[in-house]
């Protein structure tokens, strides 16, 4: 895997002068089958069955990319999906970069069905048994995302209850969702129950992330405008009052870029000045929920033109600690924690990005 330098002026190429957290790692089944050790009937049989259930697809693969969206260096030599093979990862990036921690996100989504709740849930916890025998037993840098499925949320809160006290999880997926808001009360048990395990609540798209506009006609239109998802998650977690009823709660926003934050922050704390009457139960300004429960992934890192704009853009969220590493691997927008900052960006602000944030927010015992 080639480290590529960013060729204008002011980005630099360098090794990393710290310890890494990557906080975006995709792990991936060969296929939906490998679930079927972990599910009882009836939902393994539909699993099981050649000519039964499809998996839960998604459009994002609909479009016709070179190894789909992963890096053409993970794509494995017997057509199993890139990330599916620890010792390729183990190689590419734990290894290669010296990494101290790696968080796993999942590419598999229950939470995406849209019938047959039950049953998505048994998916997710059979993936979550599934991800503990294959990935987690095998390396000790790894730390884990659970796998939920939000339809059922009393049912999801038992399965983060079964999983939390293990400290190699530290995370709850939840999808940066175009058709659901996760901050009704609706979806309350699994915020309790994150809380209640000292877990993260990381935001993440799935293959049924939408644009304001849909699902476009081209992978370039919806790369660029899904950040949406995740400012409509965020003002709704706020809105709702998720912060201020369980005021425990730290959220994660992964892979969602980050230079809209400053934006967003200005125009919520506008609204709130004139409409806060609308939600009463929202107690503070909506940048200060921002900056002390919320944090970001680097990656996608926006490259502006003149690289003295992004830390500009960095000092107007004012917080040192909102931002946090992510490789992504092993898709095709991968970032190396060698390369991906700008010379505008100082040296103590770069160690808190690649390690110190993410330690602190998820409570890692390194």
């Amino acid at each position: 895997m080639t480290d590529v330098l960013w060729g204008r002026e002011g980005w630099v190429g360098r090794r990393s002068e710290t310890r890494v957290i990557d906080t975006d790692v995709h792990e991936l089944m060969t296929s939906e089958r490998d679930l079927v050790p972990y599910l009882s009937e009836p939902w393994r049989g539909r699993v099981a069955a050649t000519d039964g259930w499809g998996g839960i697809g998604g459009f994002q693969y609909s479009y016709p990319q070179v190894s789909g969206v992963a890096m053409s260096e993970a794509v494995t030599d017997n057509g199993s999906p890139a990330g599916s093979s620890y010792e390729m990862m183990r190689e590419q990036l734990l290894d290669k970069y010296d990494m101290s921690a790696a968080i796993l996100y999942p590419a598999f989504y229950p939470s995406d069905l849209k019938t047959q709740p039950e049953f998505a849930t048994a998916l997710a916890r059979a993936y979550n048994d599934w991800l503990i025998e294959n990935w987690l037993e095998k390396d000790n840098r790894f730390r884990a995302t659970i796998t939920i499925a939000a339809q059922q949320p009393e049912q999801a809160a038992r399965e983060i209850d079964r999983l939390g006290s293990d400290p190699r999880f530290v995370q709850v997926a939840l999808p940066a969702s175009s058709s659901e808001v996760y901050g009704r009360e609706f979806y309350y048990p699994i915020f309790e129950a994150a809380q209640r395990n000292n877990l993260v609540v990381g935001f993440h798209q799935t293959n049924h992330t939408a644009t304001a506009v849909g699902h476009p006609p081209y992978y370039i239109e919806w790369h660029t405008n899904i950040s949406q998802a995740w400012q409509c998650q965020l003002v709704g977690l706020i809105a709702h009052g998720v912060f201020d009823r369980f005021p425990g709660t730290r959220v994660a926003m992964i892979e969602s870029s980050w230079t809209w934050v400053p934006s967003l922050m200005w125009r919520f704390d506008h609204n709130y000045r004139s409409l806060r009457r609308e939600i009463p139960w929202v107690k503070r300004m909506p940048s200060q929920y921002i900056r002390e429960h919320v944090r970001f992934s680097t990656q996608p890192m926006e490259f502006p033109e003149d690289p003295k704009h992004l830390y500009q853009m960095f000092e107007m969220i004012g917080s040192d600690e909102f931002l946090m590493f992510a490789t992504d691997y092993p898709h095709w927008d991968f970032d190396s924690p060698h390369h991906v900052f700008p010379g505008s960006f100082p040296k103590d602000l770069r160690r808190k990005i690649l390690f110190d944030n993410a330690r602190s927010f998820y409570d890692l015992a390194l």
